[in-house]
């Protein structure tokens, strides 16, 4: 077959999740997943780096469909690997999944009433496109992520040419780099680089973490205190679902919290961090952010193992800017240099939305930043097609599962109601343009101008509340005024 009710693109977390969904809440819809590398896993299987980890805890980050029944609230990289495949083969996805197929370019024709998409059938040992294959489709699911899989972001270091030992980005990490007992630099302040610095520390003979700018770091217990007894005396299902809610209303607390009181709140993250760091650290210099919190994402620590590793002695952090890099180092704009054997350069993400691919409605070219977001999953005059997204502060596992749930929920709809595509006219031009991602981070700031936006009022209005957008999405008539069924 090349033609199916759904394709759903990308065979990730929000991927196969989306495919058990499509499964159990329309299971008369014909689906294939198309998936761009030879593994099912998306991030967790590309990510490879020393304790890679998630950055919140998985009772909200997994599947509320499967519990999490591992005792770490905060996973790691292998574990939560093992947990996506495991889910996909208790739900049969396995064998709907198209490997080694990337898409390009997809083509809606309101002729037709489907998507036409061109896909890459690559070599899984080269990468080299083995041949091009189109398939089309009613509904066009994008599960695809935000940030490009084949190129992470360096900035062009002065310099860099001279250094003599490897420099590593942690996208792809070089399990052939021997760093033990040798100095390391680690060039970043994000949640890649606070899970890399106290790991690599345990071999390494000292880590310095080279920070532009200070992030808000929060300890965090890996095992939830709850979680044992809980699953001792309750069904597993059951114990999830209160340890998600707890986790839920306890990060939309501090979200809140700190939209409410961003002074108060700043002090009580960094009086926290201050009780975990060694009497006369300078706190000031390298761990007070110049920005409000939650303006970026929360760096959560499992036990404090960045601190520990700090009180060790194994661990430096140095707040600076890189002047250049030297045969030996890295020379500062202060005017110091940081010895180095090993150069990690954790500077973030190259955004990228629709995994890459060209969109066009009826031969018209779609230019991305043109376009609003329609309750933060379909673009406006955008037929058919959706977009798993999450949220900037909490896990991105609630929204994309929210998702999915309002796509089968319109499917079925359409269904009753005989339509054949459906559509999201766009807002009035009046309305004040908003940016899509509420983040200040680096790789958000980098691809602004190309990102769609958002608007100020509902359903243009993307909230950043998982409570609200049940009612919203669930709940809320589908037939809105604005979602154009034909």
């Amino acid at each position: 077959m090349d033609h199916f009710d759904v394709l759903i693109v990308g065979a990730g977390l929000s991927g196969i999740g989306a495919a058990c969904r499509l499964q159990e809440l329309c299971p008369d819809k014909t689906y294939r997943v198309l998936e761009s590398r030879p593994a099912i896993g998306g991030t967790w299987d590309l990510f490879r780096y020393p304790g890679i980890r998630s950055d919140s805890d998985m009772y909200s980050f997994g599947y509320p469909f499967r519990p999490w029944t591992r005792p770490e609230a905060i996973g790691e990289g292998a574990d939560i690997l093992q947990y996506i495949r495991d889910t996909a083969e208790e739900y049969g996805i396995p064998q709907k999944v198209m490997f080694n197929h990337r898409v390009v370019d997809a083509a809606w024709s309101s002729n037709d009433g489907r998507w036409t998409l061109t896909v890459e059938h690559t070599n899984p040992d080269t990468g080299a496109v083995a041949d091009t294959v189109t398939m089309t489709c009613r509904f066009v699911y994008w599960a695809s992520g935000y940030y490009r899989y084949d190129k992470g972001y360096t900035p062009d270091f002065p310099g860099r040419e001279r250094f003599t030992g490897p420099i590593i980005h942690p996208q792809f990490w070089d399990d052939t780099v021997d760093y033990a007992g040798k100095r390391v630099v680690v060039i970043g302040s994000g949640a890649t680089a606070m899970t890399l610095v106290p790991n690599i520390a345990k071999n390494a003979s000292h880590v310095t973490m080279l920070q532009r700018t200070p992030t808000y770091v929060v300890p965090y217990p890996k095992v939830d205190p709850l979680a044992k007894p809980l699953l001792k005396v309750l069904p597993n299902r059951l114990a999830h679902t209160i340890l998600r809610w707890k986790n839920v209303y306890f990060t939309a607390g501090s979200w809140s919290l700190s939209q409410i009181w961003p002074t108060l709140m700043k002090y009580v993250f960094i009086g926290v961090a201050r009780l975990c760091l060694p009497r006369g650290y300078d706190w000031k210099t390298h761990f007070t952010p110049p920005y409000k919190p939650w303006d970026q994402r929360l760096c959560l620590v499992p036990n404090g193992d960045l601190f520990k590793s700090i009180k060790r002695g194994d661990v430096s952090i140095v707040t600076d800017r890189i002047s250049s890099f030297t045969e030996r180092g890295i020379e500062l704009a202060s005017g110091g240099e940081l010895p180095a054997d090993v150069i990690v350069t954790a500077t973030g993400l190259n955004v990228v939305l629709f995994g890459g691919a060209t969109l066009s409605v009826d031969g018209e070219p779609v230019r991305l930043s043109d376009k609003r977001m329609y309750r933060g999953m379909m673009l406006c005059e955008l037929p058919n097609t959706f977009y798993a997204t999450g949220y900037s502060n909490a896990s991105y596992n609630l929204k994309a599962d929210l998702t999915i749930r309002y796509v089968c929920r319109l499917l079925n709809h359409m269904d009753t109601i005989g339509a054949t595509y459906c559509v999201a006219t766009p807002p009035p031009a009046s309305m004040a343009k908003v940016p899509v991602i509420a983040l200040k981070s680096g790789y958000i700031e980098r691809s602004m101008s190309t990102l769609p936006t958002q608007g100020v009022d509902v359903p243009w209005r993307l909230h950043q509340n998982y409570r609200r957008d049940i009612h919203g999405l669930l709940r809320d008539k589908l037939d809105d005024g604005v979602l154009q069924f034909h």
